[in-house]
């Protein structure tokens, strides 16, 4: 299959290459995308690149996989967008599999202690940088601004539920955009920043519109009635054939129900699973909640990856009659399953209707809110994980409506403390590139806990 003079092949192979770059999170993974389609390879333009973006931005789920899917599905049809799309997640799932294994398996042993305690400090400096970095990109007024301190307020002392703060958002922005409020105007995302400007007309893929991504209801219709079925019926099968109790089925259920709700990129999305993963299902402690965020910073692909690990712990320690093992990768596979097949079907329903929310400024000022809000989830998840990466122990006090995680300050751990300092030092200070600072902090918590037995 040749379409706008690339083949298949050569466009498996680049999506290959992008897919074994994708470090960083989505601004990272969005910036090596739009280098290597847009400016070096010039299969799309800048202004379809941008649009393509911001319509993603638009949908739940991870946006760099779905900007990927997107592309892949201009470039080559639906079997383009699943390979995209696929190929995106595949890395960082095999990885993250074999570092589950190893997990379950060794947790406790010296070394791999050590370097998940280093990893926890460095990606407690990455999540208080990503705080800054989003909060500078949206907090551009006073009404921004006082919907990102509501939105910590509600979910930090009231323990309001993620999907009730973003619906709340957007509702917010929306009826400010319709208002034709100045408070609520759309901003750029993730969307990159480049000297080379790369027109619409110069691509491979040219300014008019393949025929294959015109509107038809007839192919979106089916295609979302052929993904569904993949999506929901093994849902309803766990559900039907183990009960609504069984770990299988509450994960299905409760990673559906993720991935329609998650907006506001990945940070927002780790609150939200933290929130359900380690208080009201049990499935992992805190700590282990750190260490599989963990992962997903040091592997390619989505950071909402981390969602098999989640899985895979939940059914580990609750296996029944299977061995812990295979319920781990059983589970891990189901949560994957559950959490992505929507995000092809957003793609493949909705992206021949994209152009006509190009000028839609109610939905871009319902963007504009919903990335307020963000901050004020992400600066809830940057607290949380601080207290239960710099203190062993913690209360819950709660009084007045009000529902608090609190140190005890007697356990504090000093050494987490210091590393987590310097790590934010680096991170903030210097700038320092995120593997440098997952590297440099693994070693040195293996270096201590070595340290420690001797």
């Amino acid at each position: 299959m040749t379409t706008h003079g690339v083949s298949f092949a050569e466009a498996t192979k680049v999506w290959i290459r992008i897919a074994a770059l994708s470090f960083g999170g989505p601004a990272g993974q969005i910036a090596v995308m739009h280098r290597i389609l847009v400016e070096e390879k010039k299969w799309i333009g800048e202004e379809r690149f941008l649009h393509a973006l911001n319509y993603c931005m638009l949908l739940p789920g991870p946006e760099a996989q779905q900007l990927a899917t997107y592309i892949g599905w201009l470039m080559h049809r639906t079997a383009g967008g699943l390979v995209a799309g696929g190929l995106f997640i595949l890395p960082g799932f095999l990885t993250i599999m074999v570092l589950s294994w190893v997990y379950a398996a060794f947790g406790n042993v010296g070394v791999v202690e050590g370097l998940f305690f280093g990893l926890r400090a460095a990606v407690l400096a990455i999540v208080v940088q990503a705080v800054f970095r989003i909060g500078k990109r949206a907090l551009k007024n006073r009404a921004m601004l006082g919907i990102a301190i509501s939105s910590f307020i509600a979910i930090f002392a009231f323990g309001a539920p993620f999907p009730a703060i973003i619906a709340a958002a957007a509702l917010v922005g929306f009826i400010g955009a319709r208002t034709n409020s100045p408070y609520f105007r759309g901003n750029g995302g993730h969307a990159p920043t480049s000297a080379t400007i790369v027109l619409d007309r110069e691509s491979r893929l040219g300014e008019g519109v393949p025929k294959h991504a015109r509107p038809s209801l007839t192919w979106s219709l089916g295609m979302s009635v052929a993904l569904l079925g993949l999506w929901l019926t093994p849902v309803a099968a766990l559900v039907i054939l183990l009960g609504p109790e069984n770990v299988f089925s509450e994960i299905a259920v409760f990673f559906s129900k993720m991935a329609v709700v998650t907006f506001g990129g990945a940070y927002a999305v780790l609150g939200y699973v933290a929130q359900e993963g380690v208080t009201t299902h049990g499935w992992l402690a805190p700590g282990e909640m750190l260490d599989g965020l963990s992962m997903a910073e040091t592997t390619p692909g989505p950071l909402i990856q981390v969602v098999q690990f989640v899985g895979f712990m939940g059914a580990y320690r609750d296996a029944g009659p299977l061995p812990p093992m295979l319920a781990g990768t059983l589970a891990a596979i189901l949560a994957t399953w559950v959490t992505f097949v929507p995000c092809f079907l957003w793609i493949f329903l909705g992206a021949p209707f994209a152009e006509g929310l190009r000028a839609n400024r109610a939905l871009s000022g319902a963007l504009a809110a919903i990335t307020a809000a963000v901050v004020g989830v992400v600066l809830n998840l940057s607290v949380w994980f601080a207290i239960h990466t710099l203190f062993r122990e913690t209360t819950r006090w709660s009084g007045f409506g009000l529902r608090l995680d609190v140190p005890v300050l007697a356990s504090a751990d000093v050494p987490a403390i210091l590393l987590s300092t310097a790590a934010m030092i680096a991170v903030l200070r210097f700038k320092a590139q995120v593997m440098v600072t997952l590297g440099a902090c693994a070693t040195i918590g293996v270096i201590l806990r070595l340290a420690a037995t001797l």
